[in-house]
């Protein structure tokens, strides 16, 4: 039996979202995501009722969006969140099929996650600290850098988080999921610096490691600007955010180590084909050192015929 006509959908959509919040424990930049993508789903849909739509609607909404200009990533991210929103319609409101069910979205050419060079991780690092601000700044890219942090968890760390004694860190990842990352002896330091000038700051957030000059925790915003202009000031020539040390991490751990699954749990990858991705990043590295190694790597140029 189909549902209720009357049902509002706004209702369910707020219904949904404190499932996710309240039983799943999703992050909240996640749950924003699923109401952004909900939200588009409610405008396609106009007056038409969730149960009464199909898979040529959802076809016609996804084809929209990709002649928008939507990336075949991004869309496969906003049919997952519609698939999901289903598979909850079907167990608790008593809807009979997922309209989502079996379509599948255009692809996009998969770029390779940008990443530093061990110099130029080097050169980011290499500056010394004349504020609280420069001190706090040192600390945070070193462990950026050092344990592959993510931005919303590194802003989200508090001070007992670090351990020092057994040089490790504490992040709660996605889906409020703890791990324990190895922290190298440049990060320990710089994170030591910072600690001891932390105190000193006016109306200290007690529970934030990572504050702004007021004491208040650190707003993601400002780390990427922060590190932005540090990466202008070192004459990094590339485009510099946190992500690209948390890739540059990964990339050269799995370079030196070859362990993919520890690389993987230090990421905080539930799947490990989302960290496969930097196993082609290690291939990128082989083949330049086979391109200058093997005498028949390349092919020599050909003078053009005389003739």
């Amino acid at each position: 039996m189909s549902p209720q006509k009357s049902e509002e959908k706004p209702v369910s959509i707020s219904a949904y979202l404190a499932y996710l919040r309240q039983v799943r424990r999703l992050a909240k930049l996640t749950c924003k995501s699923y109401e952004r993508d909900l939200v588009l789903l409610n405008q396609f849909s106009m007056s038409i009722p969730f149960y009464e739509l199909g898979a040529h609607d959802i076809r016609h909404f996804i084809a929209r969006l990709h002649g928008s200009g939507l990336s075949g990533k991004s869309l496969a991210r906003t049919l997952s969140a519609w698939r999901t929103f289903y598979q909850y319609l079907i167990r608790f409101r008593g809807y009979q099929n997922n309209p989502c069910q079996g379509i599948k979205v255009p692809k996009s050419p998969k770029h390779l996650p940008h990443t530093l060079s061990p110099d130029e991780a080097a050169k980011l690092m290499d500056f010394e600290p004349t504020d609280n601000l420069s001190i706090r700044d040192r600390a945070m890219f070193e462990l950026c850098y050092s344990s592959g942090l993510r931005l919303q968890e590194l802003v989200q760390l508090k001070p007992h988080d670090i351990d020092f004694t057994e040089a490790q860190v504490r992040v709660v990842g996605k889906g409020e999921k703890t791990r324990i990352v190895p922290v190298g002896d440049y990060a320990l330091a710089a994170l030591s610096a910072w600690l001891k000038q932390r105190e000193a700051l006016p109306k200290l957030d007690s529970d934030a490691l990572f504050v702004s000059s007021r004491g208040n925790r650190i707003h993601p915003r400002t780390v990427q600007q922060r590190l932005k202009i540090r990466a202008d000031q070192q004459h990094l020539q590339s485009s510099i955010h946190p992500h690209v040390l948390r890739h540059s991490f990964a990339s050269h751990v799995l370079q030196s180590s070859g362990d993919l699954r520890a690389v993987q749990e230090m990421l905080g990858h539930a799947s490990i084909s989302t960290t496969q991705v930097y196993t082609h990043l290690d291939f990128q590295h082989l083949a330049k050192i086979y391109d200058c190694a093997h005498p028949r790597a390349k092919r020599k140029k050909i003078a053009p015929s005389s003739d």
